[in-house]
């Protein structure tokens, strides 16, 4: 990732740092590298192919006025990193918070760097281990002059063509704009998976996986969710090699928090978290209640299995 250090920004080339060398952050440093800007790359691994092995030792590499791009997880690594960058850039410089960061944290970050004259910028970015070849969909909040000094770095992260950028508002407004992408995700992914169980549930379909397969072209729905669906069915029919285990990464449950605090129904997202939760309990301790509950007032037998049989009340 190293080039000559200081490097002019002409040409729209630009030198930054970037602090988080994992599956996103490593990524989306090739692909600027591969566009001909700078990159000096930092994260707390020794065998993360950083180029310094310190914050203090990336500022001084980068020429004012600074861009230094945070790519950690969200919650305190992000707010310990904001708060020691504050410490160690200057006046004219500018950070970009490009994790899952809640739009809340935002202001509290944009405040603390304001007060040494740092620019902040926060930004949504989707698109997974495949943004690489890809291109990496991009929702900026923040300062009008902020998110253009940036804009040559936006046009090289994200997809080719006139699509995959927003600068969506104000500072938070790109990460609440993340935050919904990943809660209309979570609803789209639950309906494809209850219609593959029903599917699945129904004697009178042998092909599951190549229905699916086959809604990739023609119908209204198709997508990039449903492409990779096909394709994890092509590499593991049935999907009998996974476990029916699924996390939410925190933007799910933001989501709903922020639909009561402006009072509007997500019963579809909604449904979709709560689904996510349910995939981690190997028995539900509450339909054991309801199974119970039946089996006391309705006389149904249940079995260790826990299959019921409605039984005559006498």
């Amino acid at each position: 990732m190293t080039q000559p250090q200081h490097q002019s920004r002409k040409d729209s080339h630009m030198q930054l740092g970037l602090i988080g060398l994992g599956k996103m952050g490593g990524n989306m440093a090739q692909r600027l590298g591969s566009r001909g800007h700078e990159v000096i790359g930092f994260d707390v691994s020794p065998d993360s192919g950083r180029d310094v092995s310190s914050l203090g030792e990336l500022v001084t590499q980068l020429a004012a006025p600074r861009v230094v791009w945070v790519m950690v997880p969200a919650g305190e690594p992000t707010r310990n990193t904001i708060d020691e960058l504050a410490e160690l850039l200057s006046a004219g410089d500018l950070v970009v918070d490009g994790g899952n960061s809640k739009y809340t944290d935002d202001q509290q970050h944009a405040a603390v760097l304001a007060e040494k004259g740092i620019g902040f910028v926060d930004c949504g970015v989707s698109g997974g281990v495949w943004g690489l070849q890809e291109g990496y969909a991009l929702m900026c909040g923040g300062d009008a002059e902020h998110v253009e000094r940036l804009r040559p770095l936006f046009d090289s992260l994200k997809p080719d063509g006139p699509h995959g950028f927003v600068h969506a508002g104000s500072v938070g407004a790109g990460h609440f704009t993340k935050m919904v992408h990943n809660g209309i995700e979570y609803g789209m992914m639950q309906a494809y998976a209850e219609g593959y169980e029903l599917l699945q549930a129904a004697d009178l379909v042998d092909n599951v996986d190549e229905a699916f397969a086959s809604w990739q072209s023609g119908t209204v729905v198709r997508s990039w969710l449903l492409e990779l669906l096909a394709r994890a069915t092509e590499d593991d029919p049935g999907l009998s090699q996974i476990r029916g285990y699924a996390q939410d990464s925190g933007e799910g449950r933001w989501t709903v928090e922020a639909a009561i605090d402006h009072a509007v129904p997500l019963p579809v997202i909604t449904a979709a978290l709560f689904a996510r939760f349910s995939s981690r309990q190997e028995e539900s301790p509450a339909m054991k209640v309801i199974a119970a509950l039946r089996n006391q007032f309705g006389g149904h037998a249940v079995g260790k299995s826990g299959d019921s049989a409605d039984v005559p009340v006498s």
